[in-house]
């Protein structure tokens, strides 16, 4: 797990930030329940009490679900048909999805809860909490989310495992939970009315793989302006196209940071210094150098715009039904993925493009042709060594992924139940192809640094600029410079690390013009 400085989360029926999510997710940060929350869900859960004990059909409460939703269900199977639902709701297969994902679902489950919003009884919220807290990882199979009604596999993955049925993730595979609850003295929870579809209904899942993947890409949108940067200046490239008044004629607010930050990581730089004179043959560098801060802030930009539709969703209260203040209990659509589901398709889209420009820069790098001095591939010796050939092959191969994760998964829709869910998100598949294009941005971004890194090595005696040379000297820390052909592979892992740490986070100072 990352480290934070969060080491406990309160949750209630406020919502939860970003930054809380993450700490929880991927640094263990502990749950608190507010008291005032807790209180809240003792007082609405007299309504469903009452409901559960009339004669008047609530779905979910004394109903079937989906398309059993006609069917009455007496009071004395109210029980059953709660645990029925999570049984046959965890249908889940394939793979089991990343700890940190079944984290924060979890949590985002508990503050809706906490929302008293979805009447379930104080010690429900309570059972889901110490689940959290104990650290066991119930598994989650990756398929059975359409991403309407709810992540209802997934999520009822989670259920089951309250349920105390299921499995857990050990240090030799799946385990069963009952067990693991018993050596922590935990106990089984009997969901009551309603919990099981409270439970259930949520895009607590895609929604948190939003937010995971909201905090990757700002440190990767950050480094795509310094390995930018870096491979502006390899090149010979000038540092003029990104002057402020140039970016101030056309006012985007991401276009106008990543120049920015672009010109912070040039400045003093011998290199660029060496051809700003007027006797420099070249008017205008190749499209992948000088539009860099267009296309990184084109994707800044989508990231706000994601970043703010997750913060709404922080806020919400998804279930089905819910109750309102005044005790009503009213049906509603509120857990269709698509608000989620298209942010996580723009984002897709943004990191095809910020990856695709980005092994274009690479290519010239190692293009003798194209690279104004270079020797071929940076090869120490060409012909006899490869130097960074196959690794901009590497390149390629992951943007042409990236390019098919960025075919949007939110226009898609395949009905189901019968044909009352006749138009479902897809969020949770947006959110699965939005994790491995992370993944592959950060392979993308590696290599450029990699060869840039590289490519300043061959600029001497000429000096980089004194960001440049800063990420410069933290390459070589695991990554020696120029020389003999080595085994790339390790060299790649290795960067691929360092850009985990966040060691290169803040060699760009913050820009303010």
């Amino acid at each position: 797990m990352t480290r934070s400085d969060i080491e406990a989360v309160v949750v209630g029926a406020e919502a939860l930030s970003l930054t809380q999510v993450v700490a929880v997710a991927r640094a263990g940060a502990r749950v608190e329940l507010s008291a005032a929350g807790l209180e809240r869900l003792a007082e609405v859960r007299h309504h469903i009490d009452e409901l559960a004990h009339s004669d008047r059909p609530v779905y979910g409460v004394s109903t079937g679900f989906g398309a059993l939703a006609l069917r009455h269900i007496p009071p004395e199977r109210r029980i059953d048909l709660q645990r029925s639902l999570i049984r046959s709701h965890a249908a889940g297969a394939g793979a089991a999805v990343e700890a940190e994902v079944v984290r924060a679902m979890m949590l985002l489950r508990l503050r809706t809860l906490m929302s008293g919003h979805t009447g379930v009884r104080p010690e429900t919220a309570r059972a889901l909490a110490a689940l959290l807290d104990s650290g066991l990882i119930p598994v989650v199979p990756e398929y059975g989310s359409l991403g309407c009604s709810g992540d209802l596999a997934p999520l009822a993955a989670v259920a089951l495992a309250l349920m105390g049925e299921g499995s857990v993730h050990g240090d030799d595979g799946p385990r069963p939970i009952g067990p693991a609850l018993r050596e922590l003295g935990l106990t089984p929870l009997v969901l009551a009315e309603k919990e099981g579809l409270a439970l259930t209904n949520g895009t607590d899942g895609m929604l948190g793989m939003l937010v995971l993947a909201i905090a990757d890409l700002h440190r990767l949108f950050d480094l795509a302006d310094l390995t930018a940067a870096m491979s502006v200046e390899a090149q010979l490239g000038t540092d003029r196209v990104f002057a402020a008044e140039l970016q101030a004629l056309r006012p985007h607010p991401g276009q106008a940071r990543s120049a920015a930050r672009m010109r912070a990581a040039l400045a003093g730089s011998a290199i660029v210094a060496s051809h700003r004179g007027d006797d420099c043959p070249r008017v205008q560098d190749a499209y992948s150098l000088r539009c860099a801060p267009q296309v990184h802030g084109a994707a800044r930009d989508t990231l706000t715009h994601a970043t703010t539709v997750a913060e709404r969703e922080l806020a919400a209260a998804i279930d089905n039904p819910v109750v309102l203040a005044d005790g009503r209990v009213e049906s509603n659509g509120n857990f269709h993925g698509a608000p989620v589901g298209y942010v996580l398709d723009f984002l897709a889209i943004a990191i095809a493009d910020v990856a695709s420009i980005a092994e274009r820069r690479t290519d010239r790098m190692l293009d003798v042709h194209r690279s104004h001095g270079l020797p071929a591939f940076l090869a120490a010796d060409p012909g006899v060594d490869s130097g960074y050939m196959i690794a901009q092959y590497t390149q390629a191969g992951v943007v042409s992924e990236l390019k098919r994760c960025a075919v949007p998964a939110s226009v898609d829709s395949i009905p189901s139940s019968a044909m009352q869910e006749d138009h479902v998100s897809m969020g949770w598949a947006a959110a699965r192809k939005l994790r491995r294009a992370v993944d592959g941005l950060t392979t993308v971004l590696s290599i450029e640094l990699l060869t840039a890194a590289r490519a300043l090595d061959f600029r001497a005696p000429l000096a980089p600029a004194p960001v440049t040379a800063a990420a410069r000297d933290v390459v070589r820390q695991r990554v020696p410079g120029p020389g003999p052909d080595r085994h790339l592979a390790p060299d790649i892992a290795a960067v691929e690390e360092l850009v985990r740490t966040g060691v290169f986070d803040h060699l760009v100072p913050v820009a303010t013009d």
